[in-house]
């Protein structure tokens, strides 16, 4: 007798896919549970919900992107096919906006920027997260496969704008109140304002490659989707 063949919910391949479904699917109903939040605060309280925005879903989001840091090591381990760098330097981009930027600073979380970026960032992580959920399990669309590679185009240069506009308006507050700057030793120090600076130029170089690793993809994923021209 030949060997036994494994149940197929104990095969690698199944427990993978079962594992990136409910990943996606917890990212999904997160998000999906922000955008929803924030829609109906606005329609209740108008401009006046934008001001607490991130009192009232700040910690869900900050689950959300402390989340999506497996996702290197999805990458890296190879159950997701995609490409390490681009993934970690839009996941940068996103924590340090949050966590070091947001975060520390009460002054910033009451400006409108931050409600901006929440919107920018769920409307991409929704779609984008029911098109890989979808895909795991076999089940592609052809709209949301085109909407999943094209959202972002016009959405990405807006969010790293948005994420350049909450760094300018934290720069006074890092000034004044010093977070995050130290001094070394040897008369040496960290002024912290200064790496922000850097890192909003360095914020715009990584755009740029992001946006052409994302087109790239865009370009080889649609090419699987061609548009048949009818025959005179």
């Amino acid at each position: 007798m030949g060997p036994l063949a494994l149940p197929a919910w104990l095969q690698p391949r199944y427990r993978k896919n079962a594992y990136l479904f409910i990943y996606y699917l917890i990212q999904f109903c997160g998000h999906s549970w922000i955008f929803t939040n924030m829609t109906v605060r606005f329609f209740s309280f108008g401009k006046d919900s934008m001001v607490d925005t991130f009192y009232a879903i700040g910690l869900v989001m900050r689950l959300c992107q402390s989340a999506s840091l497996l996702e290197l090591l999805h990458i890296y381990v190879g159950i997701e096919s995609n490409h390490l760098l681009p993934r970690f330097l839009q996941l940068t981009e996103r924590v340090i906006i949050l966590f070091v930027v947001i975060t520390s600073q009460e002054e910033v979380q009451e400006k409108y920027v931050v409600c901006v970026l929440f919107i920018f960032w769920n409307l991409l992580d929704m779609v984008r997260y029911t098109y890989s959920m979808l895909s795991v399990i076999g089940i592609s669309y052809a709209v949301l496969t085109w909407l999943s590679q094209t959202l972002w185009m016009p959405i990405y240069p807006l969010c790293v704008l948005a994420e350049a506009f909450a760094i300018y308006q934290s720069l006074p507050y890092f000034e004044s109140f010093g977070t995050y700057s130290t001094k070394l030793p040897f008369d040496l120090s960290i002024y912290f304002p200064y790496v922000l600076k850097i890192y909003l130029m360095m914020l715009f170089i990584g755009m740029y490659f992001t946006y052409s690793h994302l087109y790239s993809e865009r370009r080889d994923i649609l090419g699987i989707f061609p548009i048949k021209k009818k025959k005179m």
